[in-house]
């Protein structure tokens, strides 16, 4: 049987940029022991700024051009996703002080089920019966790995389940931005955004305050460096070569990584069903990477012009008014509306 070059080579750069998910999900992963050991000497908020405000910063050197060059569009769309991200940031934050860590690790990740559902929605991005197997077997291993117990805490569960949905409508919109803008400029906005908004809530609430310490500017550095900047850049540039639903799969793994970590750095210790809610996850992304195929990306037009079918450019190669004006002129030649 002889291969397809076109095939093969979109094949391969889709499980590149799912290898660079995995590494995301690792980064995150890593993250809960060095945030737990940082947040005992500076307060939560004021280290949520600092992080992404530093984030932001690093992605300012080599995109700060590329930031003036995007069309209003475009800061919308980082506003949008800036303003998402810091959300999701701060239903975990205060939900944290009304519900249990393990109810609270379970309901956040319930964005693996909440994506293909926006998806449907917004994206109308048929999910195949094989995908939603995957989904359900990884929601199972999450459910065990998490611990929870079943009660219910109604007020912290409700602002937990708003931290889920943002990450989830945060992996949408990702996936409609980067068809319509460069992925650098894109992520620096966004993740200015969420560091000013975390620092305008760390000074109205009293938490902001100068971090110090070797422990705190270690994390800090790790987490605005790696597990931002370079985190959601990867994030962003591989959701262009592969689906939401594909993507939040294997995002969903980040527990895992936590639990192993959390093993490995802290002397935490995972119990039986943990561990097997660890393994039924890693299954379920190693069964979705089996069926390649599914969770195919419907084609779809620039931001400006709704989440409806249309043609796909890529904007690393072609500019921003070029991309909307010939997506709008092909529009009207075909009769289609906005």
């Amino acid at each position: 049987m002889t291969s397809v070059p076109g095939h093969d080579t979109e094949t391969g750069g889709r499980r590149v940029a799912e290898l660079g998910l995995v590494g995301v999900a690792l980064a995150f992963g890593l993250t809960f022991t060095l945030i737990q050991d940082a947040i005992r000497d500076l307060p939560p908020w004021s280290f949520i700024a600092f992080r992404f405000l530093l984030a932001a910063s690093v992605l300012l050197l080599p995109y700060g051009r590329g930031i003036r060059r995007l069309p209003a569009a475009g800061w919308r769309a980082g506003l949008v996703l800036g303003l998402l991200l810091i959300s999701g940031y701060a239903f975990q934050t205060i939900g944290l002080l009304y519900t249990t860590a393990s109810n609270a690790g379970f309901i956040t990740g319930l964005y693996v089920v909440f994506t293909p559902v926006l998806a449907w929605l917004f994206l109308r991005q048929e999910i195949s019966g094989w995908v939603w197997g995957c989904i359900a077997m990884a929601a199972l291993g999450l459910l065990l790995l998490s611990g929870f117990g079943g009660a219910w805490n109604p007020l912290g569960d409700a602002l937990m389940l708003g931290c889920s949905l943002s990450f989830a409508l945060h992996i949408i919109v990702t996936d409609r931005a980067i068809r319509s803008f460069p992925v650098g400029p894109l992520v620096a906005l966004q993740l200015g955004v969420c560091g000013l908004a975390a620092l305008v809530v760390a000074t109205a609430t009293g938490d902001l305050a100068v971090p110090r310490g070797s422990t705190v500017w270690g994390a800090l550095a790790f987490t605005a460096i790696v597990a931002s900047a370079v985190a959601y850049f990867i994030q962003s540039y591989a959701q262009r070569r592969t689906s939401p639903v594909r993507a939040s799969l294997i995002l969903a793994t980040e527990p895992v990584f936590a639990g192993i970590f959390g093993y490995w750095l802290a002397g935490d210790r995972l119990h039986a069903l943990g561990w097997a809610g660890a393994a039924i996850m890693l299954v379920a992304v190693l069964l979705a990477e089996a069926r390649g195929g599914i969770g195919a990306l419907p084609r779809l037009r620039p931001w400006r012009r709704g989440l409806v079918p249309g043609p796909r450019r890529d904007p690393e190669r072609t500019g921003g008014g070029r991309l909307r004006r010939t997506a709008g002129r092909r529009g009207r030649d075909a009769g289609g509306g906005g």
